[in-house]
């Protein structure tokens, strides 16, 4: 017969185990948490859906629960709601210290905050017993308000969609309060600098105004302007073949082109510094080149005169001298040392050569 030891040490350790982890998902479900501490009482308006049980926090970190919720009786102002909680052995909380309920999640579970408040003496802790009055507490947000005012937008998402909008929406106005806060701070800071702006704009929506009824006025003339341009961009797109091949063929021009000036710069630099050189001569010379403009004409009319018979010059000779000595033109090279000289070769005597003869 086999021994029954081994079996039975394997089946002893599986039920501790079992019982162990049975124990310690029952804690987790339950929520338990030790508390033996102070007990304290915070007043709240609205503690909807808050139940014995659950948690309260610090910082995130449960520090104990809520052990009971009362109403406080008739005769106040408005109905209050008493919240009794106790924390863990050896936590204490300062006077000045603020209680809110947040929600847990979507289930609808609830918890309570506790949080340092920006007010007060924070040396002087709370006794046990002592109460945190409605001016240091928040109650939850009411969501059913919230979500009814979302009820068209709800119908037209999924499921998921809903549930993640909602989460959203629940840190918004409950984790994210001072973000919210400071955009509505700057949505009210963009309102008034519109405001202050309001003849500025109220022109500039005038001179609009002006411009459209303007536009207005010629919407031929712009329908026209687009049709045309509609007819322009047609053609343009039938030719592209034949635009395409002139921009090619530009390209080859500048390339050849600028070959040739390659080429070509040596000369071009040296007719550049030529003409810089005939300029000065002429600039210099400015006097001469006026008076010889001046006498052009004349001189270019008797010209026309001798070759108005035909493809020759017709020139009557009336007389040839040589002269030389001093008397000679400065033109001639005639060296120094010989007498003046003027000899007539040849005279002639006809009528035309005399003087008031024929011009």
């Amino acid at each position: 017969m086999k021994s029954l030891a081994a079996p039975l040490i394997k089946l002893i350790v599986f039920a501790v185990v079992t019982i162990m982890a049975v124990s310690v998902l029952a804690v987790a479900v339950a929520n338990y948490l030790p508390t033996s501490g102070a007990k304290y009482t915070a007043q709240f308006t609205d503690v909807t859906s808050l139940a014995v049980g659950d948690e309260v926090r610090i910082a995130g970190i449960r520090v104990g629960k809520v052990t009971a919720i009362n109403l406080l009786p008739r005769g106040a102002e408005r109905d209050i709601a008493e919240v009794e909680f106790q924390l863990q052995d050896g936590m204490e909380v300062p006077s000045n210290i603020d209680a809110s309920i947040r929600y847990r999640h979507l289930a609808g579970q609830r918890y309570v905050l506790l949080t340092r408040g920006t007010t007060g003496d924070e040396s002087e802790m709370l006794q046990s017993g002592d109460v945190i009055p409605l001016e240091r507490t928040t109650p939850a947000v009411n969501l059913t308000v919230l979500f009814n005012g979302f009820r068209p937008l709800f119908e037209t998402l999924n499921p998921n969609d809903v549930n993640r909008l909602a989460d959203q929406i629940i840190q918004i106005f409950q984790g994210e309060r001072t973000n919210v806060t400071q955009l509505v701070a700057n949505v009210g800071t963009l309102t008034n600098a519109i405001a202050d702006k309001d003849e500025v704009i109220g022109a500039v929506i005038a001179n609009l105004n002006s411009v459209l009824e303007r536009v207005n006025e010629h919407d031929e003339d712009i329908k026209e302007m687009v049709t045309s341009l509609d007819i322009l961009v047609s053609g343009l797109a039938e030719d592209r073949g034949t635009i395409g091949s002139a921009v090619d063929s530009l390209s080859v021009l500048t390339t050849e082109l600028s070959a040739l000036l390659e080429s070509s710069r040596p000369s071009i630099q040296g007719t550049i510094g030529g003409v810089e050189q005939l300029a000065g001569n002429l600039n210099e010379g400015s006097a001469e080149v006026e008076s010889a403009l001046q006498n052009l004409p004349v001189k270019l009319e008797r010209v026309g005169k001798t070759a108005s018979l035909g493809s020759w010059f017709s020139i009557y000779l009336c007389g040839l001298d040589i002269m030389l000595g001093p008397g000679a033109p400065s033109t001639v090279n005639v060296p120094g040392g010989i007498p003046r000289l003027n000899q007539p070769i040849y005279t002639n005597a006809s009528p035309r050569c005399q003087p008031g003869g024929i011009q």
